[in-house]
């Protein structure tokens, strides 16, 4: 799967472009809306990640161009504009989903697939390990046949372990995946974090890694 980002946060641009081709996609970077809206056209991607506030052309008139050249590719739009006026504006001109900055990386995948709707994967929407269920697209976890309410960011940091299951993944490689790029790697976050599920599931699923990070316990 294709997709074009259209951001000038090189940064954000940066971390997003790393993270989306680790999961398997091909990901091209636009740094302006002239550019940007020039790619679109020419090389129709599958997906298209876009920020309001650009150089050149705004992401809002790029939108305009995109739908009214008959354009119909899954637009994604990435920003710091939270307002709900922004919000209803970009989806009545033809937005398919909005997500503010900052945001979970995880998060944007999920949004992702679910636009793309990638099939090739049919175990991808419901991962179950040692008593747990977690169904991605009612959000619902069950452990031991028992239903547990979890918090959107509980529920990103259980999908990045369950889908590694059996592997140690670091303190940083949990902050990138579930915090995104703006968190501060000082913090004891994760560590919190854990805790939570440990007490809302079981303190047996995860395990702390001493000096390397945390597993999630690969049974049955």
């Amino acid at each position: 799967m294709r997709i074009l980002m259209i951001e000038d946060e090189a940064r954000i641009a940066s971390f997003v472009k790393s993270g989306l081709e680790s999961e398997g996609f091909l990901v091209e970077h636009a740094a302006d809306g002239a550019t940007g809206l020039e790619l679109a056209v020419e090389t129709e991607p599958d997906l298209i990640i876009l920020d309001l506030i650009l150089p050149r052309l705004g992401g809002e008139e790029v939108l305009r161009r995109l739908r009214g050249a008959g354009k119909t590719m899954p637009v994604l739009v990435l920003t710091a504009k939270d307002a709900i006026p922004d919000r209803v504006a970009n989806l009545n001109a033809g937005a398919d989903d909005y997500l503010v900055k900052p945001f979970s990386f995880s998060e944007l995948v999920a949004r992702i697939r679910a636009r793309l709707r990638v099939t090739d994967q049919p175990t991808s929407n419901v991962l179950e390990r040692s008593g747990v269920t977690l169904d991605l697209t009612r959000r619902v976890v069950r452990v031991d046949g028992r239903q547990a309410e979890l918090t959107a960011r509980e529920l990103a940091l259980l999908e990045t372990l369950m889908r590694h299951a059996g592997h140690v993944l670091s303190q940083s490689q949990l902050l990138d995946q579930v915090w995104g790029y703006d968190h501060d790697p000082g913090s004891n976050v994760v560590e919190v974090y854990v805790g939570y599920l440990r007490r809302k599931l079981r303190p047996d699923l995860i395990e702390t890694v001493r000096g390397a990070g945390y597993r999630f316990i690969d049974g049955a």
